[in-house]
């Protein structure tokens, strides 16, 4: 990036915000006038059904950006809440229309982001319907790796699952029961061991084959990013 677009980045986290694990930053129907770059920690984004069951749609990492749903509402339409404890760069929309008029590569950037983010969704989403249980289970855990390993690249093939069970099957459809029961079967078949919250994903090829696993953060074409300012 050039200098001027580095500027104009740290600008958006001159203010802080600390969340609580569990504390929402963001409530949907709320008015949806801020957006947030998340520093450090793990959120969430989900929707309440009907009948009071909770469907997670995304999990959040350092550098995400979140809030971008809202952008075209007058009120959010997703919650927003931490996975652990976090830290949050809260800006206004102001500064995001300023930033697309001044940086077109960074305003690019930021929707080549949405699109992996929308791809992302629709896995889930087919994966919802139309897979098995374990094969949801599975593809969740590949999908934590990948965004583990996009902001640290040291990690191999073990990592730290910082979600409940409760956690895993609302964004998999499943009760908690369930998702203890598909992680044991994980286990049986030789894909994945388990100690504590630690997961090591043992047989990379078979697992990615029985989820039908697609990592979307990787081989991305981005040479069509205009030049930056």
């Amino acid at each position: 990036m050039t200098p001027a677009e580095r500027d104009t980045l740290e600008r958006l986290e001159e203010r802080t915000r600390t969340v609580r694990r569990g504390g929402i930053l963001r409530r949907s129907n709320d008015r949806s006038g801020e957006l947030f770059v998340l520093r450090s920690g793990l959120m969430m984004t989900y929707v309440l059904l009907g009948d009071g069951s909770r469907q997670i749609l995304r999990f959040h990492f350092p550098g995400d950006m979140l809030g971008l749903s809202g952008l075209v509402y007058p009120e959010a339409p997703e919650t927003i809440c931490a996975v652990t404890e976090s830290v949050v760069c809260p800006f206004e929309r102001s500064a995001l229309a300023q930033l697309v008029e001044a940086h077109p590569r960074l305003a690019s950037m930021i929707l080549a982001y949405g699109q992996i983010d929308r791809v992302s969704l629709t896995d889930r989403l087919a994966a919802l319907g139309r897979t098995s249980a374990k094969a949801r289970v599975g593809a969740l855990l590949l999908e934590w790796r990948s965004r583990l390993r996009a902001g640290d690249g040291s990690i191999g093939e073990s990592f730290s699952l910082g979600l409940t069970q409760e956690e895993v099957g609302d964004a998999t459809g499943l009760t908690a029961v369930h998702v203890n029961r598909m992680l044991r079967q994980l286990e049986e078949e030789g894909l994945i061991a388990r100690e504590g919250q630690r997961v090591t994903i043992c047989d990379e090829r078979a697992l990615m084959a029985a989820t039908n696993y697609v990592d979307r953060y990787r081989d991305l074409d981005l040479g069509w990013l205009p030049a930056g300012r």
